[in-house]
């Protein structure tokens, strides 16, 4: 099952998708810049052999919504992410709005 649903962020709009899937649930909250998404996101990929397609994109582990997707301390980001100002540690919220 897939859920879509919009976020309002400081008057900015993102939109929210849940995918229910067996034994796990992917989360990711995006605009038309870049994403943020739960541990499933692999970081490593789309630094090293997606590098020249400059994802914009943000990793938080441990977490089951959307609200703690939003909540989370980023564990890990891509390089086009921290040229925009994104680092770890950053809540995902936060990391959205440089994203605008």
């Amino acid at each position: 099952m897939m859920e879509l649903s919009p976020v309002l962020i400081e008057g900015h709009t993102f939109l929210a998708v849940t995918v229910k899937l067996p034994k796990t649930t992917l989360l990711v909250v995006t605009n038309d810049k870049g994403y943020i998404m739960c541990g499933a996101l692999d970081v490593g990929l789309l630094n090293e052999k997606l590098k020249d397609r400059k994802i914009i994109a943000g990793r938080a582990v441990g977490v089951k919504t959307i609200e703690q997707l939003l909540d989370a301390p980023l564990e890990s980001i891509t390089f086009e992410a921290e040229s925009l100002g994104i680092h770890k540690g950053m809540i995902g919220k936060e990391a959205l709005l440089k994203m605008i």
